[in-house]
């Protein structure tokens, strides 16, 4: 079966953009990539609070009902793209572990889909967070592990040891 979507968990800072745009430049056909960053910045700035998301000041993300609702929204969205036609991309973070995967292998159903962990040491990570400069600090170090939890892949890369287009035709390699 031709793979229709590849979904990348990894926490924050993990490398899980920067293999996305590889994937696009290395796969043959056109992959959308779209992602939590996406979901999150097409909000409101009225859910960057209570009932939406959160962001503490030690880098945890809470995530209220609102937040719930407009994300099985986009899920269901993307899976509908995927199922017209479109080959998808998604960029995720699992903060949920299992369940947050579960959420998405039931929007999926039956679509042809790659999983994969991007795994990064918490450090290198986090050292990466600082460089951006624009991520909470504290952030990458908390998700690193937390969002594998229970999470079962196809395939898993590790941006601490390879680059992100190193990362990228590895995958590429898996997609049908």
């Amino acid at each position: 079966m031709t793979t229709q979507v590849i979904v990348l968990n990894g926490g924050s800072s993990s490398g899980k953009s920067g293999i996305a745009r590889c994937l696009q430049a290395l796969l043959p056909d056109p992959w959308l990539a779209l992602g939590t960053d996406t979901l999150v910045e097409a909000m409101p700035a009225s859910l960057q609070a209570d009932g939406g998301i959160e962001f503490a000041p030690d880098g945890e993300v809470i995530v209220g009902p609102a937040f719930r609702t407009l994300e099985a929204a986009w899920i269901e969205g993307i899976a509908a793209m995927a199922r017209t036609g479109a080959r998808v991309i998604v960029d995720e973070v699992f903060l949920g572990g299992a369940d947050s995967q579960q959420r998405w292998r039931n929007a999926l159903g039956d679509l042809p889909v790659l999983w994969v962990g991007v795994r990064c040491d918490g450090a290198v990570a986090a050292g990466r967070e600082v460089a951006r400069g624009d991520r909470i600090i504290g952030m990458a170090a908390s998700q690193a592990d937390v969002v594998h939890q229970g999470v079962a892949y196809d395939l898993e890369v590790d941006t601490a040891h390879a680059e992100s287009i190193e990362c990228a035709r590895v995958i590429a390699a898996r997609v049908g």
